[in-house]
């Protein structure tokens, strides 16, 4: 399935699921904390999911629980990586209280190896609300994510088209 990332939401399976993108819209420079989506073919990597509040969406999703991190800190050398609480370097925890990673995707953006302060963290996830940025991610409504997930594999790739980076972020 391709997917493309457009001015009115992500573009798959002949439907238009309204998305979230970054704070900063899209960027062809990414950096940690600018709060932009970066343009290029992102990669899905790994899917993972909260069993304490979903069943397991596909055979491939790994369960996270409350000692999941994703390192952000560009000192660490474990960066833009999945990591273990109890952690020193400043992270993300993956268990949150709110619903946005109750399902989510990581992407290989800045992974080959990761280039510290290039970015991190750039997940496909469950959004906030409608017309409700994100921190660089790509966000979905729920149901829109459910659709869209069984539809996803290691290696499917979502463009995010350079030309976007004239426009202001979407907030669909």
């Amino acid at each position: 399935m391709r997917i493309v990332l457009t001015p009115t939401g992500l573009r798959c399976g002949g439907r238009v699921l309204p998305c979230s993108i970054g704070r900063g819209g899209v960027t062809v420079d990414k950096r940690e904390g600018d709060g932009a989506t970066s343009a290029g073919v992102l990669r899905i990597v790994d899917a993972f999911y909260r069993p304490d509040r979903m069943a397991r969406p596909s055979g491939w999703a790994k369960a996270i629980g409350p000692r999941d991190l994703w390192s952000d800190d560009p000192a660490d050398p474990a960066y833009n990586t999945l990591v273990r609480a109890p952690y020193g370097f400043g992270h993300e925890r993956l268990a949150r209280s709110d619903p946005q990673y109750d399902l989510f995707f990581t992407t290989d953006w800045n992974t080959a190896p990761p280039v510290p302060g290039k970015g991190s963290a750039i997940f496909i996830h469950i959004r906030k609300g409608p017309g409700l940025p994100t921190a660089g991610c790509i966000a979905l409504a729920r149901p829109d994510l459910m659709w869209l997930a069984p539809h996803l594999a290691p290696g499917t790739a979502i463009t995010v088209p350079a030309a976007l980076a004239a426009r202001p972020a979407p907030s669909t």
